[in-house]
């Protein structure tokens, strides 16, 4: 059975409010030592993620304006000026893999969970994700090379070259027919531990296909 969000997500979170202000929040990220916080409603909503880069940017922006008054304009910005919203959220229900896969492709340290309401359950990391992964990246790349495609599929092993770096598997080779191959890499994603599939194959029928990083 796979791990969901919630068997690794921490339920002990620091978020702020909408109306939190850039010292409040410049003086928690120091204090808690995280890079981002959710930001709620009076709800306890996720409306939204302040990062330690939005609010360095607008400490550079504002140290190179030319007047006082603009200044201290900046810095009475809130957590409503500064967060990015939508936030990028996962359920509790939600696999582990759903979460590596987003957190790849938005370049992100970690994310929230919301229950089904929208509400803040929890946020899960990069370190948590990997924690319950534990794997190396050898022990994926065999799984996927005699596991996967020479057993389920009959493949030889030298049709196709896999390769594991930090659980991304890059697939090399020339598959027998495009459907067989997008199968293959259905398959791979699915495979515990891995966070994304390059699709590098050579297909006979279609144009070489690029898969993007588990979508």
């Amino acid at each position: 059975m796979k791990a969901s969000v919630q068997d690794a997500m921490t339920t002990e979170v620091v978020a702020v409010k909408l109306g939190a202000s850039f010292k409040e929040m410049a003086a928690r990220l120091r204090q808690s030592r995280v890079s981002a916080f959710p930001v709620i409603d009076d709800d306890g909503k996720v409306i939204g993620v302040v990062s330690e880069a939005d609010m360095l940017a607008r400490q550079v922006l504002s140290n190179s304006m030319p007047h006082r008054g603009e200044r201290e304009k900046a810095e009475d910005l809130t957590a409503r000026d500064l967060m990015t919203h939508p936030a990028v959220t996962v359920s509790p229900e939600d696999s582990v893999e759903v979460a590596a896969r987003l957190m790849y492709t938005l370049q992100v340290k970690r994310l929230p969970v919301t229950d089904h309401a929208g509400r803040l359950a929890g946020i899960i990391s990069r370190a948590d994700v990997l924690a319950v992964f534990d794997r190396s990246d050898e022990e994926i790349r065999k799984q996927v090379a005699d596991d996967v495609i020479c057993q389920e599929f009959g493949a030889a092993p030298r049709q196709f070259a896999v390769t594991v770096q930090a659980g991304v598997v890059t697939l090399e080779g020339k598959a027998e027919t495009a459907a067989l191959g997008h199968v293959i890499v259905r398959k791979v994603r699915h495979v515990q531990g891995v966070v994304a599939v390059r699709d590098r194959l050579s297909y006979p029928d279609l144009y070489a296909s690029v898969a993007g990083p588990g979508f």
